[in-house]
């Protein structure tokens, strides 16, 4: 018995024992050893850290689950990380996430080949061909759900109308499925995605009950079964983009089984962050009716426009005020976490002069929901929608935003930044407005309680791109009795 006791107070000191040496930020392990923090971030990571914040400040250090992480929270220094390749490393926890979500592991340089590829086919030329194929794909499904000839009101959760006909457009432009004979309906990995998606957070943070896992492993595979054709061939309907990136872990030497876990994460990449974005954005502007007719009213514009002689789609279209809309919706959902591993130790020089000593072996994070984007110095009324925060007077965009008097580079982050930003932003901002077009400019949409609030967010998300909500928005839909034809074709 002794001897256990003994034992027990050893291993408290052993997991204990780190200190805070001169130079490094704040330290916060926790009560308990080795846990730490872990319990409390998991359970709502802003709250958590905006508790830490009002402690330590700007920098700190919290143990969470044998790590320790420190937390840079002053947009003004995020260079210092962003610009940092050599002391700092993205790939290391980008692999461990892999790991632990897709089950994948792959040649450590692959991630970085398959990311410039991306931006030959996510830009220029080849995203106009995509613009149009999404657009296409759009029309289609909304035609299939609500036929032109169908008066009556349809009604549905918000979520799950925008998730869905986003998800299945994207799917269907990117991954293919449409050709007789290598069919897949979208439907279909569409429902099975939306189970991986709901454990994709433990996923990630290892915290999958029995169950769970037997659920998280048996979907995995049937999306790996469903998706095993996707890029293989130029026939299979699937983009340019895809069928290089199959080609391109080919060459690697990555087998037929880990293609198939890559081309799950990279359905997850790119059709992950869309529709809850499109949710929110439709939500805030059906609950914000001012909101709701100044985009229509800047959409009634281009629908004029769209009778002139010059086709649309091949014209460069500025919709300021659908762009801030979306940009104020993703100011208050876009929470992803910027993580970096420090490889090698680094003095982090802070933007107010002070000096930071990071240790090899820790993890520096950033978390631009709460600073710059949820920062009240920054944005009166942080926690309101404001359409058109990112307007000026006269109607042009705004970016000057100030902290300290001095001018931000990052006063909003839902595409990350630097070299590690969303190659496919482009992509995904058009994909969203052309949804919203079809739909505000075809159909009436009205909320099916005029006095409904925007429902909760689900914190379990944060961390993981856009949050999702807790619940739903219920809306009815129909089709407009005077929808011009001509609206169905633009294309952004």
């Amino acid at each position: 018995m002794i001897w256990t006791i003994l034992l027990l107070v050893l291993c408290y000191f052993f997991l204990t024992r780190r200190r805070r040496s001169k130079g490094e930020p704040p330290l916060d392990k926790g009560a308990v050893p080795w846990l730490g923090h872990a319990l409390e971030f998991g359970k709502d990571a802003s709250k958590f850290i905006s508790r830490m914040k009002r402690k330590h400040g700007n920098i700190f250090t919290v143990r969470a689950a044998g790590r320790y992480v420190t937390f840079l929270l002053d947009p003004h220094s995020y260079d210092a990380v962003i610009s940092d390749c050599d002391s700092l490393d993205f790939a290391r926890y980008a692999q461990v996430l892999m790991k632990r979500i897709f089950n994948l592991q792959l040649p450590f340089d692959q991630p970085d080949k398959a990311k410039d590829m991306m931006k030959r086919h996510f830009l220029g030329n080849n995203l106009t061909m995509l613009n149009r194929t999404m657009n296409r794909h759009l029309q289609a499904l909304l035609k299939a759900e609500m036929p032109q000839n169908q008066r009556d009101w349809k009604e549905e959760g918000l979520f799950n109308l925008s998730y869905g006909f986003l998800f299945k457009a994207g799917y269907l432009t990117i991954f293919g499925g449409e050709q007789n004979n290598n069919s897949t309906d979208p439907s279909s990995i569409y429902e099975e995605y939306k189970k991986f998606d709901g454990l994709l957070t433990k996923l990630a943070r290892g915290t999958l009950k029995a169950e769970e896992k037997r659920t998280a492993q048996s979907v995995r595979k049937r999306l790996w079964k469903l998706l095993a054709p996707a890029g293989l061939t130029k026939d299979t309907g699937s983009s340019p983009w895809l069928h290089a990136y199959r080609q391109l872990l080919q060459e690697d030497g990555v087998d037929d089984e880990t293609q198939r876990k890559a081309v799950l994460m990279q359905l997850w990449a790119t059709q992950g962050n869309a529709g809850p974005a499109a949710f929110w954005l439709l939500g805030f502007l059906l609950t914000n009716p001012e909101a709701m007719m100044a985009v229509k009213r800047e959409f009634g514009q281009i629908s004029q426009m769209n009778t002139s002689e010059t086709p649309f789609m091949d014209r460069s279209v500025n919709t300021p005020v659908f762009d801030s809309a979306l940009e104020e919706a993703l100011r208050l959902t876009a929470a992803s976490f910027i993580t970096r591993e420090v490889v090698r130790e680094k003095i982090l020089y802070m933007a107010d002069g002070q000096e930071y000593l990071l240790r090899k072996g820790d993890r520096v994070c950033l978390f631009p929901l709460i600073s710059p984007q949820m920062d009240p110095e920054i944005y009166e009324e942080p926690q309101e929608y404001k359409y058109d925060r990112f307007l000026n007077e006269d109607g042009s965009v705004k970016k000057d935003f100030y902290k300290g008097g001095k001018r931000l580079k990052y006063y909003t982050m839902p595409w990350g930044a630097g070299a590690n930003g969303c190659v496919g932003k482009l992509f995904a901002i058009n994909a969203i407005r052309q949804f919203v077009y079809l739909l505000l400019t075809n159909y009436d949409v009205e909320l099916c309680d005029p006095n409904a609030q925007m429902p909760g967010i689900d914190a379990n998300r944060h961390g993981f791109g856009v949050l999702q909500p807790v619940g739903d928005l219920l809306v009815r839909y129909k089709t407009r009795e005077h929808t011009k034809k001509e609206n169905g074709l633009f294309c952004f």
